[in-house]
């Protein structure tokens, strides 16, 4: 069965990761999703004639395939992504215990985080260290800028702390099509010139350079995954890109999202997104497709067969489910496809047209309060873990383990912001409050669809003078809301719900700030931020 009326993935992903319009959802053919496989470079020996040299040439062979197998099973454990965009950072040594206590072998950074790297020194976690799209320009136009990179991101936590950095990662879905090709002309010179730094600092062997890509730079034409091939317009970049890290020994990476394909289009099936689901198969010859995870990772090795490189390792870099932020981001459906994504790494399996399975890095480790929510409100919810290390619901991580959760967190005092019970329930006078706390703290919960969505007028006001009170560290004047609040040490958190009112970690600042700690960077996002209060606002007067 092949669904016709399903957004094509590629598009899925370009209006979704920087949404700009619903308008940009187009009806013509099937989604898929990506993954990767790890397998051994070929190397061509040349023949000679002398029998011996012939024979210690098999031997070296043999002896590279034997190595080669063996680094096709990667590491025995789980990889993760690890943001940092948070207003109150769980610390990074509890971060890193929590890794290891749960299994987490391998790590993936955004950029070159200090205090993340020097955490990570010595624990025996494999570190793909980001480089962001900002700095892809100065990196491709100059090769010292690259060297002087390297030198202070790499060489130095490798040397001085100890950090076992196996990857570095040149920009982050540079490809996407709504950058509008801001990025296509700087990606693989940025990546040769790191190459350079490194083998410069004599690195070239341990650390390998890959760039992380999106899913939409492939598409099948016939809407099967034996129809994949890249993007025309970026084709000669990606067959540049592939060659090139084919040559350095450097995979390629990709990101997987099923949760956008089902959350941009309500015709998707949406038991094709799950790895358990119930949805009619997509057959491709002699290849039955059950969900839209191995389907979208087939197309992309097709696209990679087309163009003669069918055995490039591929990496996922990000796959996930979030847990709030719209209906279908929710505790429930974020186990079960978490479940059954790590329940594949444990047995070790694959797609149907590469059954060694590739590395795949779980998106995210744990929530980031301070994300931008251009993509959605969704956003800062892809953690298998709360923003303080505390578990969202268990996961089964075989051989009997369980997840747990972290150790050793400091809380600010048990008390919330709340409405005042003297205060009139009158939602036009709540305009200014409610812009205040929601342009400055998270208040994604309460969207539509979202945990803490069926709060009362009173309870929706509550919510967001508490998130702002907390990310202000609790100071008395950030629970100042025109008289309309109070402080409580209740809890107002709906009783059996995941609506929870949280209390932040004691960062040690609870009368030092004056400014927001969380505020807006930019423009763009203050703009979009007063938009959601806006609209926030909006639905409390409807609400009454």
């Amino acid at each position: 069965m092949l669904y016709k009326n399903f957004m094509p993935w590629h598009d899925v992903v370009s209006s979704i990761r920087l949404r700009e319009s619903s308008a940009l959802l187009s009806l013509n053919a099937i989604l898929y999703v990506s993954e990767r496989t790890r397998k051994h470079r070929l190397v061509e020996v040349g023949k000679k004639d002398n029998m011996g040299l012939q024979h210690f040439t098999a031997c070296v062979l043999l002896a590279l395939c034997i190595l080669s197998q063996g680094l096709q099973k990667g590491v025995d454990g789980f990889a993760c992504n690890w943001g940092t965009r948070l207003t109150h950072p769980l610390p990074a040594h509890i971060t890193v215990k929590l890794m290891k206590d749960n299994g987490f072998k391998q790590v993936k950074l955004f950029e070159a985080d200090p205090a993340a790297l020097k955490a990570l020194g010595n624990s025996g976690i494999e570190v793909m260290v980001g480089i962001p799209n900002d700095l892809l320009a100065t990196l491709a136009a100059n090769v010292d800028a690259a060297i002087a990179w390297v030198n202070q991101n790499v060489s130095t936590y490798i040397s001085k702390y100890g950090v076992n950095i196996r990857h570095v990662a040149v920009g982050n879905e540079a490809f996407l099509k709504t950058y509008n090709g801001r990025f296509v002309n700087s990606t693989f010179p940025a990546i040769q010139n790191i190459q350079a730094a490194l083998i410069k600092a004599g690195l070239g062997r341990q650390v390998k350079v890959t760039t992380p890509l999106n899913a939409d730079v492939y598409q099948s034409d016939s809407g099967l995954p034996s129809g994949g091939n890249f993007r025309p317009d970026i084709q000669s970049q990606m067959i540049s890109i592939i060659k090139f890290l084919s040559q350095n020994g450097g995979p390629l990476t990709f990101n997987i999202y099923p949760f956008l394909s089902l959350d941009a289009d309500p015709h998707f099936p949406k038991e094709f997104a799950f790895f358990d689901g119930s949805a009619a198969p997509v057959v491709d010859g002699p290849i039955t497709y059950t969900n839209v995870f191995d389907a979208n990772y087939d197309t992309l090795i097709s696209a990679l067969e087309k163009n003669g490189f069918g055995q490039m390792p591929v990496i996922i870099g990000e796959v996930g489910w979030p847990t709030d932020g719209t209906a279908n981001a929710n505790i429930k459906n974020a186990q079960r496809f978490n479940q059954g994504l790590i329940d594949r790494i444990v047995k070790r399996q694959g797609s149907p047209k590469r059954p060694t399975p590739p590395d795949i890095y779980l998106f995210g480790f744990i929530d980031e309060d301070a994300k931008s929510i251009e993509p959605g409100p969704f956003e800062r919810h892809w953690g298998v873990f709360n923003f303080d290390g505390s578990i969202k619901y268990p996961l089964n991580l075989g051989g009997g383990k369980q997840l747990v959760g972290a150790k050793g967190v400091r809380y600010l005092p048990k008390q919330w912001c709340v409405m005042s019970s003297q205060a009139n329930v009158d939602p036009a006078g709540f305009a200014d409050s409610m812009s205040k706390a929601c342009t400055y703290a998270d208040c994604t919960s309460l969207s539509p669809g979202s945990s803490c969505s069926g709060l009362d007028t009173r309870g929706n006001a509550s919510y967001a003078f508490n998130a702002y009170f907390q990310t202000m560290n609790q100071r008395k004047d950030a629970c100042n809301f025109n008289g309309l609040s109070v402080i409580t040490n209740i809890n107002p958190s709906p009783p059996q719900s995941a609506c929870q009112f949280k209390i932040m970690i004691d960062l040690g600042k609870h009368e030092t700030k004056s400014t927001p700690s969380a505020a807006p960077k930019t423009k763009l996002h203050l703009m979009l931020m007063l938009l959601s209060s806006f609209i926030f606002t909006f639905m409390l007067l409807l609400s009454v």
